[in-house]
């Protein structure tokens, strides 16, 4: 009988990557910093669970926020070089997608449920 034993660093790592747009947030700092309001928007997350999930990607070093002097005060969030290292799993992800997701299934999931 196989004993096979998950990796607890395989296993946090998925832990992260798991959590309810985490992933997604992740895909798009991919194309660079970008400002709160702009991840609301592309993402489609509420600013209270986006706000959430940027500090646990923040305490995990996966990104960092940056805070501009300017008023009105700017901030942008950005992928530190550890966050950026996870570009291959997501660009994995995106060719597995294209090939074994059929688009009607991406439809069902989007519908709320009542």
């Amino acid at each position: 009988m196989d004993t096979t034993v998950i990796c607890p660093r395989f296993e946090s790592a998925i832990s992260l990557l798991s959590q309810r747009w985490t992933g997604l947030i992740i895909y798009q700092l991919l194309s660079g910093p970008q400002r709160f309001s702009h991840l609301t928007e592309v993402i489609g997350i509420s600013g209270r669970l986006l706000s959430e999930r940027l500090k646990n990607l923040e305490a995990q070093g996966v990104v960092v926020r940056k805070v501009y002097p300017e008023t009105p005060v700017r901030i942008e969030y950005e992928l530190t070089e550890k966050g950026f290292s996870l570009k291959p799993v997501m660009d994995a992800i995106q060719d597995w997608s294209q090939e074994w997701v059929d688009p009607a299934d991406t439809k069902k999931q989007l519908i709320p449920k009542g």
